[in-house]
């Protein structure tokens, strides 16, 4: 379930929430109250990204956080996008490993987080008028109270969105 390379190192081989789980940089957000957490593995398809739209809307539904359904199924739109087109490992099949999507709750805050095994770093681009896309991490950081990533060994990364 939890490999650590290194006290604090997550591998992206099988990465699950472990109990508590929270990201570092947005430890000074955290409240009391109840903590869940939901996992998913995104298939590389295309439809991958409705998969995990519904998954969303299931797991806060059943959590009783039915106001958050429409803000994070946008987020988790942008991130799924990014997971699968600019994580997955294409050139390497023998090391393809699955995107993981996870929910977790804290209290009134949820986290969704991606894990894939690419080494691209997430970064805010800035689009011309003309372009046709590069504004999906402008809508992750307009909709949540923060969002950042980490890198995972021995290769790999994951990127979360704090939503309340």
């Amino acid at each position: 379930m939890q490999f650590t390379t290194a006290p604090g190192q997550w591998t992206t081989f099988d990465w699950w929430p472990p109990v508590g789980w929270w990201p570092e940089a947005a430890r000074d957000l955290l409240v009391t109250g109840p903590s869940a957490s939901a996992t998913y593995v995104l298939p590389p398809t295309a439809s991958s990204v409705h998969s995990a739209r519904s998954f969303t809307t299931g797991t806060l539904s059943g959590w009783g956080l039915g106001e958050l359904v429409e803000n994070m199924e946008l987020v988790v739109s942008e991130l799924a996008t990014n997971a699968l087109r600019h994580g997955l490992r294409l050139d390497e099949p023998r090391c393809q490993r699955p995107v993981h999507m996870s929910l977790v709750r804290r209290g009134s805050l949820v986290t969704s987080a991606f894990t894939d095994p690419g080494t691209s770093v997430p970064v805010l681009r800035y689009p011309g008028p003309l372009d046709t896309g590069g504004l999906g991490l402008h809508i992750v950081e307009s909709l949540s109270l923060r969002w950042g990533w980490s890198a995972l060994a021995p290769h790999g990364k994951i990127v979360w969105a704090v939503l309340s």
